[in-house]
């Protein structure tokens, strides 16, 4: 395996990983601070985060052209996609979102294809299925709902994937003349014109729980760890790997979020994780092989 192709694939496994135990951390703080002004909350440290790492490698090479290009792709991951997963996550279940959201390589795959002319080649498709039945084995479709109270939460859940898939093809497209860093940093601050309004409009009317040290610690994580340095390997794995194989990473989230359920709120794995986990883990290699 190419040294590139292995540090893409570890940035992207680590992304999920860190995504896959982030939920535990924001079911705790969101309980504090509603959805958007905690999202508000993640793009700034975000922002702050990698702009000081900017400021010390003074590297910053980037036009008002390719500026706001990158600006309008970060609007889309972290305005459009974010927005509608937080829309459909309140209007639909847990175990919905977590179907929904194992669809988001398909997306990137056919996305890939149409913009960046990525060929989907019998590998990359077997490589799909393959990792797509261990996803589908450890979140257990059987617990989804498909009632028609909750039919626009899960539209929105569609959404959500459908836009987090795109950004991530345009991500790679960027990264191509904008360095990783500076992608990061720029599309952190598209998400702002959506969220900050969004995440006022609950601070009138909604209002904040009481803030104790650990609602602090929780947010400087969400922020600096599952934002900036996650956001960061994510698009590193998109600069350095094709997407269609990139795409592949997003499968580590639902098993590592059901590892630290069992860890941190004593969930049980069946057999059936188990067996996901290595059609997963055997996934990635088909696609690593190429």
């Amino acid at each position: 395996m190419k040294r590139d192709s292995l540090l893409g694939i570890l940035a992207g496994l680590t992304a999920t990983a860190i995504w896959g135990g982030m939920y535990v951390v924001s079911k705790a703080v969101m309980a504090i601070i509603p959805p958007f002004s905690l999202i508000v909350l993640r793009l700034v440290l975000g922002i702050l985060t990698l702009a000081v790492i900017v400021l010390v490698r003074k590297n910053w090479k980037v036009t008002a052209k390719q500026f706001w290009g990158v600006f309008a792709v970060g609007l889309i991951g972290y305005g459009v996609s974010l927005g509608f997963q937080f829309v459909g996550t309140n209007l639909s279940t847990a175990a919905n979102g977590s179907l929904v959201t194992s669809a988001t390589p398909a997306f990137i795959l056919l996305f890939a294809a149409i913009i960046l002319k990525e060929k989907i080649t019998p590998r990359r498709l077997l490589a799909l299925v393959v990792a797509s039945l261990g996803v589908l084995a450890v979140i257990d479709p059987r617990t989804a709902q498909l009632s028609s109270q909750l039919f626009w939460g899960n539209l929105s859940l569609v959404a959500a994937a459908l836009t987090w898939a795109l950004y991530s093809v345009l991500v790679r497209r960027v990264t191509r003349n904008v360095d990783v860093l500076s992608t990061s940093l720029i599309a952190f601050a598209g998400g702002l014109p959506v969220c900050l309004p969004l995440g006022a409009w609950e601070a009138a009317t909604r209002g904040y729980g009481p803030i104790g040290w650990g609602v602090v610690a929780g947010v400087l994580f969400l922020g600096i760890i599952s934002t900036a340095l996650a956001m960061y390997l994510w698009n590193t794995a998109f600069a350095k790997l094709e997407a269609g194989v990139a795409s592949l990473t997003f499968f580590a989230q639902p098993v590592v979020g059901t590892v630290l359920g069992a860890i941190f709120l004593g969930d049980n794995i069946n057999p059936l994780f188990i067996v996901g986990g290595i059609f997963i883990g055997i996934g990635l290699i088909i696609s690593s092989k190429e």
